[in-house]
């Protein structure tokens, strides 16, 4: 218990930190979001110095920063992040309209990313021809070098122009998630199969899988039952962090399929300052990430028990050895 309320403090200063650095760097970013709304096509203002002052009041942004500052992390606190500068709609519900379609994607991707990154380690580990296995180990250094941006255009032109399999842009139905959310996978499926990989085999070389093995124990348990476990740990944690980021990448990736999402949100709201709909969006990706990261947290118990003991405290078979 003393553990879950520390985490959940933790969670409480990641959140601050997201909201505060968000908001100094939005404000230290050059160009006036206020202006930018009330500009024209020519890049003139179509209002008087009376109606921006009115405009600038109206949104709170002509007080002091630390006032501002202030006035902003309370209302956040109530889950209110304010009115979109661009288009006056309120910012938390904008950026939560948007969540869903990039939680189908960001959620395919994370099944595809473990499935594949997964399974390229356990294979690659396990094969005993050489030759497979260095072939398996060498596809995740690769696909972590691969660009995301890169390899989504190369998807839209092999599977969309070329073969027309799949839709190349929109967010309707099953299949324009498939080539998005493979654009997301294959660098963080690389990134938890590299990790998966080395760790399986530091556990295989323990001294306890010889142990083990001479009690007569088959290649396939030795390597799924006891190794697979010990060594998922690792990739485990890294996956809670990769989820979380996830969410960032979509924005690039919303961007290159001309997807409705959080990403296309939040590209918007960044080239026009928005500060409301980008500090909501940066706070919502923090709640995710250290809540992923509570989850897995609270998992490791349950693939390692010895995780959940006091401190100090020797097991019965223990007690026996002493």
């Amino acid at each position: 218990m003393t553990a879950v309320i520390r985490r959940l403090a933790q969670a409480i200063v990641v959140l601050w930190a997201a909201f505060t650095l968000s908001f100094v760097i939005l404000y230290l970013l050059p160009g006036d979001a206020v202006l930018t709304k009330l500009g024209s096509a020519d890049g003139g203002i179509n209002a008087s110095p009376e109606q921006i002052a009115q405009v600038r009041a109206e949104y709170g942004v002509d007080d002091p920063v630390l006032v501002q500052y202030g006035k902003r992390l309370w209302a956040a606190l109530h889950g209110d992040f304010g009115r979109s500068i661009a288009t006056g709609d309120d910012a938390t519900h904008q950026v939560l309209s948007a969540l869903p379609p990039t939680l189908a994607v960001s959620g395919f991707a994370l099944v595809l990313a473990v499935v594949f990154g997964g399974g390229i380690a356990v294979l690659g580990t396990y094969t005993r021809a050489r030759w497979l296995s260095h072939l398996l180990l060498s596809l995740p250094p690769l696909g972590i070098s691969l660009p995301s941006f890169w390899v989504g255009l190369l998807l839209i032109q092999v599977f969309s122009f070329q073969l027309g399999l799949l839709p190349a842009l929109g967010s309707t139905g099953f299949a324009s998630l498939v080539l998005p959310s493979v654009t997301l996978a294959l660098p963080t499926g690389a990134i938890i199969g590299q990790v998966l990989a080395k760790s399986l085999r530091t556990q295989l070389a323990q001294p306890y899988v010889e142990i083990v093995r001479a009690k007569g124990a088959s290649r396939r348990r030795v390597h799924f039952g006891h190794a697979l476990r010990n060594a998922a740990l690792p990739a485990l944690t890294l996956v809670g962090v990769v989820a979380g980021n996830l969410l960032a990448g979509s924005v690039i990736t919303e961007t290159v399929f001309s997807r409705d999402g959080v990403g296309r949100v939040t590209a918007a709201a960044v080239s026009v300052q928005d500060i409301p709909v980008v500090q909501a969006v940066i706070v919502l990706a923090a709640f995710f990430f250290v809540t992923l990261n509570l989850v897995v947290d609270l998992l490791y118990p349950v693939l390692d028990p010895r995780l959940a003991r006091v401190p100090g405290e020797l097991t019965r078979r223990e007690r026996s050895h002493a």
